[in-house]
Formats: C-alpha cells, sequence, structure tokens
C-alpha cells in the first residue's frame, strides 16, 4: 500500500506553525511513512526557512497531483493573497482569514479524497474572528466545514488520552450541557477511535464534575447521578469497559500511571489541565468524529516567539505520526 498523503495547514501565518513546519519538514523520518504537502502561502514558508536555516527548497504546487513528495523539496499548494511583508508575531485579520482559507481548502480535499488526513498548525482565535469567521477554534470550523453535527476534542500525550465531553464553552455553560446522552456518545467515540487504533477493550475512565465526585450529594447538586451515569451506563449495557463517576483529582493520576486507555473529561480545562503538564511538547490534538481525519499540535500560535527560531516542532512530528497512523486505520477499514 502506498504511503497516506497528509497536508498540513499552515496555521496562523504571523505565529509558529510555518517554522515548526518547517523544522518537521526536514526531519528525515516523516518522509519514510508519510507523502507530506504543506497548504499556505510559499513566500510565508521560505520565510520560515530562512528563519531556522533549513536545508530545504520549497517549490509551488496547484493541485496534489504535481507534489513530487522529495524529501529535499517542500511541496506548497499555495492559497494568495497574503502580504508578503505581514509581520511576525502581530495579530491580524488578514492572517486569521489566511488561516481559514487553508483548512478550507484542505477539507475540500480531504472529502474529495485527494488527500488522506489533514495536520493543522495551530490558528489564533482572536485573528480568526477578526477576520470574521466566529469559531471556538479549528474543532468547531472542521465539524462546519464537513457537515458534522457534533464531533470531540481527544489530547494525547505520553502516558495519557483525552477526550472532551465539552470544550469551548465556559464552565457554568458546560456544567448545563453535560447531559447522559452526550456524555455516552463521548465514551463511544473514544471508545470507537481506540478500537481502530489496536486497542481491543480499551479501560476507560469517566471524571465526575464535582470534588470527590460529589461525595453522595454533599458537593454540588447531584450532577453525577442525573447528568454522568445515565451515560457510564450506557456504554457499559453495550459492553464497553466504561468506569464512574470518578474524582478527577485521583483519576489522572492513576490514568497516568496506565491504569486506564482513556479519559473522558467533562470541560476544558479539567481534561487540558493534567495532559499539558505530561506533555505540551509532544502532546497531540484529534477531533473525532469527523468524516476526514484531523490531527493538530497541542500549542498555540506564540506570537511572542514568532519568527525568533525558537519554536519546538516536536508536537508537530507527533501529530504527523498520529495522522500517518490514523489515515492507515481509514484506509484499511475502506480496504475492508
Amino acid at each position: 500500500m502506498s504511503l497516506p498523503i497528509v497536508a498540513v495547514t499552515m496555521g496562523d501565518p504571523a505565529g509558529v506553525g510555518p517554522e515548526v513546519i518547517a523544522k518537521a519538514m526536514a526531519d528525515a523520518g516523516v518522509h519514510k511513512h508519510a507523502r507530506v504537502l504543506v497548504i499556505g502561502s510559499l513566500h510565508r514558508i521560505r520565510k520560515a526557512m530562512d528563519v531556522v536555516d533549513s536545508p530545504l527548497s520549497a517549490r509551488a504546487i496547484t493541485s496534489v497531483a504535481e507534489a513530487a513528495f522529495e524529501p529535499s523539496t517542500i511541496d506548497v499548494l499555495d492559497i494568495p493573497g497574503l502580504d508578503p511583508e505581514l509581520p511576525w508575531g502581530q495579530l491580524s485579520p488578514e492572517a486569521g482569514h489566511a488561516a481559514y482559507l487553508y483548512v478550507e481548502k484542505a477539507v475540500e480535499l480531504a472529502l474529495a479524497g485527494e488527500i488522506d488526513a489533514i495536520c493543522t498548525a495551530p490558528l489564533n482565535k482572536a485573528a480568526l474572528h477578526a477576520a470574521g469567521h466566529n469559531y471556538p477554534g479549528h474543532t468547531e470550523l472542521l465539524a462546519e466545514l464537513t457537515g458534522t453535527p457534533e464531533v470531540s476534542m481527544m489530547l494525547t500525550a505520553p502516558r495519557m488520552r483525552v477526550i472532551h465531553v465539552t470544550t469551548h464553552i465556559g464552565l457554568v455553560d458546560a456544567i448545563a450541557k453535560i447531559d447522559g446522552p452526550l456524555v455516552y456518545r463521548t465514551i463511544r467515540r473514544g471508545y470507537d477511535l481506540l478500537v481502530r487504533a489496536g486497542i481491543e477493550n480499551p479501560r476507560i475512565a469517566v471524571a465526575a464534575i464535582n470534588p470527590h465526585a460529589g461525595e453522595n450529594g454533599l458537593f454540588g447538586h447531584g450532577e453525577e447521578a442525573e447528568k454522568i451515569a445515565p451515560g457510564i451506563a450506557q456504554a457499559q449495557a453495550e459492553g464497553i469497559d466504561a468506569q464512574g463517576p470518578l474524582p478527577a483529582d485521583t483519576l489522572f493520576f492513576k490514568a497516568g500511571r496506565g491504569d486506564y486507555d482513556l479519559v473522558v473529561a467533562m470541560y476544558h480545562d479539567q481534561g487540558h489541565g493534567p495532559v499539558k503538564v505530561l506533555g505540551l511538547e509532544n502532546g497531540v490534538n484529534i477531533t473525532v468524529g469527523l468524516p476526514v481525519v484531523r490531527t493538530s499540535v497541542d500549542h498555540g500560535t506564540a506570537f511572542d516567539i514568532a519568527g525568533k527560531n525558537l519554536a519546538d516542532h516536536a508536537s508537530m512530528l507527533e501529530a504527523l505520526k498520529a495522522a500517518v497512523d490514523l489515515a492507515g486505520e481509514r484506509a484499511a477499514s475502506a480496504e475492508a
């Protein structure tokens, strides 16, 4: 079977995305497992290559078919319109709109079957909004572009995987949104992904909302029994090894030592905090439930260090690896 084609979107061109892409593309290991092209701005990638003193060259292509996939050259599906003098590290509507266009093009190619996976460099939410694209982040943008009514965010780091019931909403709104059916669907999406990844019977731990999982009603207003337990029960009835609701303070410790294959977090910071403590540099963000494969670095645009050759590309390498792994599973499922 031929190597999967992975399209890397450049993210916000004023951030560290172009630099981490330039560094990652110079890693020989990337090209052993995938055919990789970049969707973004050719001149911006070349500027980033100058910043990081890349040994590679870059060339523009107008279609996937034109890509040569040579390890010495970065194929860039060049999206026109970006100011060549766009400064590093500054928020702008122009950069936000460019980041949107890169993702839009990647989704178009993925839905058409021209690429096997999308791997995204970080975009800046404020810049995206300033350009008139009012999405909380990549996850929601990808869901709308693919016509997917509901998706889940999964973060992976060394020794831990976390999938989120809610993500980019306030804590009060998150608690209001959580209910049994949503908890069940989140568990199910995580279970299905891990099974496809070769984990035969994933051990899934479901976090509580309140301290001590509510302590039998002492803390909170019965959210564990009302909002979480029914979803767990439905998953268990289908043979899924899901446990909980469990106190989050000890749950993440146990997951980190290997007791569980997946943690189901109820809200953004409950899941993001532990994962980023364990491995911000090696973290990967996976959107679960899309009709296309999408992985991402687990860091932001880092405007404060953009253009200074200080950005670490380890997360991009991990995101590319995850994209290749998931693309292979997708191809195998399609052939079966």
